[in-house]
């Protein structure tokens, strides 16, 4: 008896374990199903997304900051497919990095300015600075009109590098500019950032240029756009002692980044010091009679790199940047060059087509040009967005008053395509205006 009693138990468990399987099997599709739905629905959702970028979209499985796509089987996630903190929730903060140091104040907070004012997504501000600049950031940026303080939160944090070349680090290029390198290894917890330099202006939202971050295959961890777009007048391919990235390298002073990417990446490092700027690197971790290529990761490879290449150098991480990228092309994203105009795309001649057709998207005034009389048209934009008052009508208050000012630029070579500088900003201020009247509106209400 006791033996058909077990045999009854045995029987009963398989026929429950089958029950659950098969009821697991049914969810299972139910939820692919289910994803697939909101697959077309995000599709007709957000027409301004590429086909290329949707495309790119993981199968199914959830992804997020703390399980990335790449720890994903392939038959989940296919090769291009991107996580879900590249396709960023709408109430998620864009996150904005700067490195300001000696007499940087003014000029970085008129930058921050320009990002809060024509942004609709909230912003956290990763700001880097000398410790005798921390008092001004906050009170400047804690006497901003509550509407437009509601919309960022912000952190400031010491310029801070590695204790054995503290030294070495801080003087390279400019002060504190290396700050860059080590973002990476300093916001650990911080999946994506946005650096620029203290003398960029934004013509659009920044949620703009964080949305490349959705356009990134398996492979990129940063993007930024070309030095040059003109191969004759290139500062790379013409000077550089050092490899650098594609036909004329590539400027570091709008670097979008993937910091948990560059975290995770072995990258691609020859060992040997190139006789000249177009050296070849082994494809894999080989050694030949001239070369050996390695494979780091990111904090361990800015020191050797700096070691090999110091006197062969002239900007600095830009430099080492290029070098990096020149070994792991495949990792570069590049964007195009209205996403980073500066005085070299118009001072020997308008060489950016990009910016005639659509405008400038983010102004890039290197060279110091919006202190000084050399370029009017930067240093008029310049002048406008830090003399504007954030509760003045946006379209009298900025871009008339920008017009007037572009108009004695005509001399100059970026004078006479001038609306390169309004075209965009045009359309921006519109959209400003239209939300201050809203809130006026809602105010007299």
């Amino acid at each position: 008896m006791r033996r058909y009693l077990r045999v009854l138990l045995v029987c009963t468990l398989l026929v429950f374990c089958s029950l659950l399987y098969t009821f697991n099997q049914l969810v299972s599709s139910l939820e692919s199903a289910n994803h697939q739905a909101r697959a077309q629905r995000t599709r007709a959702a957000e027409p301004g997304l590429s086909e290329r970028a949707h495309d790119d979209r993981c199968n199914s499985g959830s992804v997020t900051h703390w399980k990335p796509y790449w720890r994903f089987p392939a038959a989940v996630c296919r090769v291009d497919c991107v996580t879900d903190m590249s396709l960023r929730s709408r109430s998620e903060p864009v996150g904005l990095a700067v490195v300001a140091c000696g007499s940087r104040l003014e000029e970085t907070l008129t930058m921050l300015k320009s990002a809060v004012l024509f942004s609709r997504r909230d912003l956290h501000f990763h700001i880097f600075a000398e410790d005798d600049l921390h008092a001004g950031f906050r009170q400047a940026l804690e006497s901003w009109p509550q509407r437009f303080r509601s919309r960022f939160n912000y952190s400031v944090y010491p310029i801070t590098f590695p204790s054995d070349n503290a030294r070495e680090w801080k003087r390279l290029f400019k002060p504190c500019a290396s700050q860059r390198l080590f973002l990476p290894l300093i916001l650990k917890q911080v999946d994506s950032v946005l650096y620029v330099d203290t003398d960029i202006l934004f013509l659009r939202p920044v949620e703009d240029v964080w949305s490349f971050l959705s356009a990134f295959n398996r492979s990129h961890v940063a993007a930024m756009a070309p030095e040059h777009e003109e191969p004759r007048i290139g500062w790379y391919n013409r000077f550089a002692r050092h490899p650098y990235y594609g036909k004329t390298g590539v400027n570091s002073g709008v670097m979008l980044m993937n910091m948990t990417r560059i975290r995770a990446k072995l990258f691609k490092i020859c060992t040997f010091v190139c006789s000249t700027s177009r050296c070849q690197c082994c494809s894999s971790v080989t050694q030949t009679n001239d070369m050996t290529a390695v494979n780091l990761k990111w904090a361990d490879l800015l020191m050797p790199l700096l070691h090999k290449y110091k006197l062969n150098i002239t900007w600095g991480d830009q430099d080492l940047l290029n070098i990096i990228f020149h070994h792991n092309p495949e990792s570069l994203f590049v964007f195009p060059c209205q996403w980073n105009y500066r005085p070299d795309h118009c001072i020997y001649g308008s060489n950016c087509a990009a910016a005639e057709q659509h405008g400038i998207y983010i102004l890039h005034g290197n060279r110091g040009v919006y202190h000084d009389d050399k370029q009017p048209a930067f240093r008029a934009v310049y002048d406008v967005i830090q003399q504007f008052p954030f509760e003045e009508d946006p379209v009298g208050g900025l871009l008339v008053p920008l017009e007037e000012k572009l108009e004695s630029a005509e001399h100059t070579y970026c004078g006479r395509v001038r609306h390169v500088f309004t075209k965009r900003l045009r359309q921006t201020v519109t959209d400003l205006q239209r939300e201050t009247d809203k809130t006026r509106h809602v105010l007299e209400v």
